[in-house]
């Protein structure tokens, strides 16, 4: 697990999903940021930071 650390395309993809995992909980959470620019920059920032973080050397 410590190799994967060590590999910046884990990192970015961690942070990708953190994001995206906050945008799309306040977009389902909160009335003043329910606009679907949210919606689909989190559903695109998931997708990149899953292929991120399955990326292999």
């Amino acid at each position: 697990m410590l190799e994967k650390i060590n590999q910046l395309s884990f990192v970015i993809g961690i942070f990708f999903i953190i994001v995206s995992i906050i945008l799309l909980v306040g977009y389902l959470v909160s009335d003043a940021i329910h606009f679907p620019i949210n919606l689909y920059s989190g559903v695109g920032m998931m997708i990149f930071g899953i292929v991120m973080v399955n990326f292999k050397d």
